[in-house]
Parts: C-alpha cells; sequence; structure tokens
C-alpha cells in the first residue's frame, strides 16, 4: 500500500507543514492579503478567525456582525466580519474568504501562560471544509486539495 502523501498527491493536494506547540496545538503559517501570519488549526472552531488587534496588519475591511464568539472558556464576545479576503496557506489559495475578527487575548494568555508563542489566529472548519482537508498526525502535516482551473 503506500503511502498517503503519494495518494494525496495523485489527487492534486498540496502538503502543509504543521508545528505542534507546547500546549499541543496545531500551528501553521498562512497569509491573508499577502500577509503572513501565525495560526492554529482548530477543527472545532467553526469559522477562522483574526484577532481584531490584527486588523491594520492583515489589511481586513469589516463590519459588526450580530454573531457572538464563544471559545476557549469565553462567551458572548462582540464580533466583526471581513468579507472578501484572499487567504494562502502553503500553496493552497483561496479568494473571497470571510474572516471573523475578535479579541484572542484571552486565547494568546493561555497560549503564553504555557509557554507557547501568540498566535494571530484561528484557521476553522470553514476553511478546512473548503479545502477538503485530511490532517496526517504521524508527519505533522496537513493536506489541502487544489482548486481546478476553469
Amino acid at each position: 500500500m503506500g503511502s498517503i502523501k503519494s495518494f494525496l498527491k495523485k489527487r492534486k493536494y498540496v502538503s502543509v507543514p504543521l508545528t505542534l506547540t507546547a500546549t499541543h496545538h496545531l500551528e501553521l503559517t498562512a497569509a491573508i492579503n499577502g500577509v503572513s501570519g501565525r495560526f492554529i488549526l482548530d477543527t472545532g472552531a467553526s469559522n477562522t478567525c483574526v484577532g481584531v488587534d490584527k486588523m491594520e496588519f492583515f489589511k481586513l475591511n469589516s463590519k459588526a456582525s450580530e454573531v457572538k464568539a464563544a471559545g476557549a472558556g469565553a462567551t458572548d464576545m462582540e464580533t466583526q466580519l471581513s468579507t472578501k479576503n484572499t487567504l494562502e496557506i502553503g500553496d493552497w489559495k483561496r479568494k473571497k474568504i470571510k474572516i471573523i475578527l475578535f479579541d484572542l487575548s484571552h486565547i494568546n494568555e493561555a497560549l503564553t501562560s504555557h509557554e507557547a508563542l501568540p498566535v494571530d489566529g484561528i484557521i476553522g472548519a470553514d476553511v478546512l471544509e473548503k479545502g477538503k482537508a485530511v490532517i496526517d498526525y504521524k508527519s505533522s502535516k496537513l493536506y489541502l486539495k487544489k482548486k481546478k482551473r476553469s
């Protein structure tokens, strides 16, 4: 039987290296609107999120959102919505990505208290679904399916 790497490569997937942090989170580098940042890969997060303090850094235009965010012990957090963004994860790229902005300070405080580095955001299930993601924990790789050229 062949490896998962060769199986997915034949099906037009690209691989992205993942880093296991001190807190046992999977972390990756991604670029939003051409600006690179550090992100946690979170299959339990329904949406991809960025800290509201990084809005200018990632060149995000946003508007207030009715949606309240919850996670990592915090609930009912105010959010903003940014649309029409470009997201690049390795050689995988998508346009018109929606990003939720909210205060990630509680998450970064938890990370740094466990000697992990703070993050700019979270890659959530919305992006993982778009990319038909496969996570290979043994080799610490994320595989995302490239879009077919039209």
